[in-house]
């Protein structure tokens, strides 16, 4: 990998800023002075709002402004949100309802926006929300994902969003009809809210006829087109920032209303306005993540082949479509539906459902890591069912190198791996063999000990095209212009570095530009694990661009041919010359010369396929069945990631990754009422994992470079948590296993697992 990158374990540039409390985030740096909005909630998860007073509100002390929906479509703005939907088994669209910015008529969820209020201080604003008398009736609460019940929207007959449906029916209902064994498994996948570090917020300000808009995203193009849509404005006028970004995982790329409201807002009051949102109205209004029932079917021969695979799914969608929130429980869901294994008969069938709920979209890994948690889930029963070994039914049915490249029962044109090579390596760093001890060691004392095995692929998403902007600055440094914006993966060290690496520019003179529409012209933003790989392919373009441009300046300068001018990642060589200027000396060397057309160089690349990043993870879990505490006591992951630039940053998005997982399959859960009241909605009511539910985290990349982009790259953001669902549920079944608990269910809490245990040691054969 001499050529492309280095490989070295660089420390992150950007923490220091960071950890001394020098970061730039939306909070931080609002203009002095602005104003400040506050968003009045539905505190009813269903109702017919006929009465909306607010005339005491806007008459209140330091309110400047008070919105509601009349406002927004009088002012002439676009009110319905944009959503994705995707077709349908019968060739229709999914449902598409309006949803409008603040409320109209009906309420559907508690934290739906019904008004937005703008005053001197928050404090002042939340007193004026407490004027406005709001009358509701109430209307029958739906808070269960199901097809049918309480009627939510009039466009969506039996609360159904979408009914996707990919593969072949009847050939698996064939292959079933001869299967010798037919296994079946229901996989719940829990609900849970994505609490990135850093809460939502924006701001906006005029700025003399134009509007400046930041905002804590995960990019800046979808948000200044969005804003065009909803102002009715040029785009052109806009101009939209995203500085630091305390975490987004998917939940930070959508829209929300109130980007849109604080924007309006700015403009109508001539003056800036920010809004934050605090942690438990985050937890109301934020999207949501997974909350989906999957019922799955492995058809197998005599000897465990998989003849057949059928997954049938309800997925929650919440009240409304989010923006990407149809795609993800199917499109999305599908592209890694099959995994690693040689399964050409599939049918996968989900049906989207609208509940009194918030919302849910993408979080971590959109749709694969439900994808490889119900298909890991249902190979691990079915090896427990069968009495064979869980890792040698994988093994049997794994796709093998000659097969490379494959393409899947879903469509997907996996390019290369070595999935055997894989499971051996993570069985020898997991100490496999010496798991029977441990275990023995673990009953002694009175303890369940398990180890769980899961193996995943990815499937690298978002945007395939992507540009980058090398500008040589007069103070003999360089700055990158990207299209991708960090939320804390380490950007501005990995694209300095790679860039050092290409052109031998020393790291510590490259400046990272990122989240800026006015000089970045456009970008994919950050999602799917697309940034380093497509971001730096396109690096290697603007690379190749200035070594051309420059040896052929070269050239004339020293009167050769420009065959004559070679590169060699750190100096130019000139044939019959022992000058070796650098990158940076020939940057000067063409300002002297006036040939300032050399110093601004950009290049866009779109990849034709993306990568399929895939590995293999192996928790091991103690159980007190005195008090059904679960513990992660072992954790150990070999990924295959193609060529890394920086391991560092590597290991670090597998270890947040394996964190998130984790902390989904032992602790978190998103808790409803029936009357659709939000129960976990502060941290003393939803449990984020803590250090301590942590272990040590192995990590090693085997590689298989990808032949899909020039570096054979993979991505890495995602696959920690993609893997880690499955690797700790099944490792929790093999634990209980033989106290006669066949069904284990996220998250793993100590209730749960307790009260499972002593049902099956009372014979009932409950599951956790």
């Amino acid at each position: 990998m001499e050529k492309f990158g280095k490989s070295q374990p660089v420390a992150r540039v950007e923490d220091h800023r960071f950890l001394t409390g020098a970061g730039r985030y939306v909070d931080d740096i609002a203009p002095e002075g602005a104003l400040v909005g506050y968003v009045l909630r539905s505190i009813v998860a269903h109702g017919r709002l006929t009465d909306l007073a607010i005339a005491d509100a806007r008459e209140s002390d330091g309110v400047h402004l008070v919105l509601t929906l009349a406002d927004l479509e009088q002012a002439g703005l676009r009110v319905g949100m944009k959503s994705t939907t995707v077709r349908n088994i019968d060739g229709t669209k999914g449902a598409r309802p309006e949803r409008p910015l603040l409320a109209r008529d009906v309420v559907r969820f508690v934290g739906e926006p019904i008004a937005f209020i703008v005053a001197d201080t928050l404090a002042q604003a939340r007193d004026a929300a407490e004027l406005v008398e709001t009358e509701i009736d109430d209307l029958p609460v739906q808070v269960t994902p199901m097809v049918g019940g309480a009627q939510i929207h009039p466009q969506a007959p039996d609360n159904i969003a979408f009914d996707f449906g990919l593969g072949d029916a009847q050939a698996v209902a064939q292959a079933e009809a001869g299967a010798a064994h037919l296994i079946a498994l229901q996989v719940p996948d829990n609900r849970i809210i994505c609490n990135a570090m850093e809460p939502r917020g924006c701001y906006a300000e005029p700025d003399g006829e134009r509007l400046h808009v930041a905002v804590n995203g995960q990019g800046v193009w979808a948000t200044k087109s969005d804003l065009a849509y909803h102002l009715n404005m040029d785009a052109a006028d806009i101009r939209v920032t995203n500085p630091d970004v305390g975490g987004g995982f998917g939940m930070k790329a959508m829209a929300y209303p109130e980007t849109f409201l604080v924007a309006h807002a700015a403009r109508v009051l001539g003056r800036p306005v920010k809004w934050m949102s605090d942690r438990s109205e985050g937890m109301q209004s934020d999207n949501a993540g997974r909350d989906l029932v999957s019922t799955a079917t492995l058809a197998l021969d005599t000897d465990h082949r998989i003849l057949s695979y059928r997954v049938e799914t309800i997925a929650n969608m919440g009240a409304y479509n989010s923006q990407y929130a149809q795609p993800i429980q199917s499109e999305l869901f599908s592209k890694v539906m099959p995994g690693v294994y040689d399964i050409q008969t599939v049918w996968m069938n989900t049906k989207g459902v609208y509940t009194n709920t918030t919302q849910v979209d993408a979080y971590r890994g959109a749709g694969r890591p439900e994808a490889i948690y119900v298909l890991e889930r249902v190979m691990d029963h079915a090896a427990r069912s069968l009495g064979v070994d869980p890792w040698e039914l994988r093994r049997r049915n794994f796709i093998r190198p000659d097969q490379f490249p494959y393409l899947s029962a879903t469509g997907q044109p996996y390019d290369v791996g070595d999935f055997a090579a894989v499971l051996t390596r993570v069985g020898e760093n997991a100490d496999r063999t010496g798991f029977a001890a441990r275990r023995a060691a673990a009953a002694k004392v009175g303890r369940l000990r398990g180890q769980g095995l899961c193996y995943y692929i990815e499937s690298i998403l978002g945007a395939p095209e992507e540009t980058a902007n090398v500008v040589f600055n007069a103070d003999g440094t360089a700055s990158i212009l990207v299209g991708t914006q960090s939320n804390g993966q380490g950007h501005e060290t990995v694209f300095a570095q790679f860039l050092s690496d290409q052109t031998g520019i020393p790291a510590d003179r490259i400046a990272v530009v990122q989240g800026d529409s006015d000089l970045i012209a456009k970008g994919g933003g950050t999602g799917g694990s697309r940034s380093v790989t497509v971001q730096n392919t396109a690096t290697l373009a603007v690379v190749d661009k200035i070594t051309t441009g420059f040896a052929a300046f070269l050239a004339k300068v020293e009167g050769v041919e420009h065959g004559d001018i070679t590169f060699d990642d750190e100096r130019f060589r000139i044939a019959g010359s022992n000058l070796t200027p650098t990158m940076l000396e020939v940057a000067q060397m063409a300002r002297d010369a006036g040939r300032d057309d050399l110093l601004n160089q950009s290049a866009t690349i779109t990849l034709d396929q993306r990568s399929f990043p895939n590995g293999a993870h192996v928790a091991e879990v103690e159980i007190d069945p005195e008090t059904g505490v679960v513990t992660v006591e072992r954790y150990t992951v070999v990924d295959d990631f193609g060529n890394l630039i920086n391991p560092m940053l590597v290991a670090g998005q597998v270890h947040g990754g394996v964190a998130q997982g984790i902390g989904q399959a032992i602790t978190e859960q998103v808790v409803y009422d029936e009357t659709g009241q939000l129960l976990s909605a502060s941290f003393m009511d939803y449990a984020m994992p803590r250090a301590d539910d942590l272990p040590v985290i192995g990590f090693e990349n085997l590689p298989t470079p990808s032949l899909y982009n020039p570096m054979g790259m993979k991505g890495c953001g995602e696959a920690g948590t993609v893997g880690a669902l499955a690797a700790v549920a099944n490792a929790v079944q093999d634990a209980m296993w033989d106290s006669g608990v066949r069904g284990v269910e996220m998250p793993f809490t100590p209730h749960r697992v307790w009260l499972s245990l002593q049902q099956a040691s009372e014979g009932k054969g409950a599951a956790a």
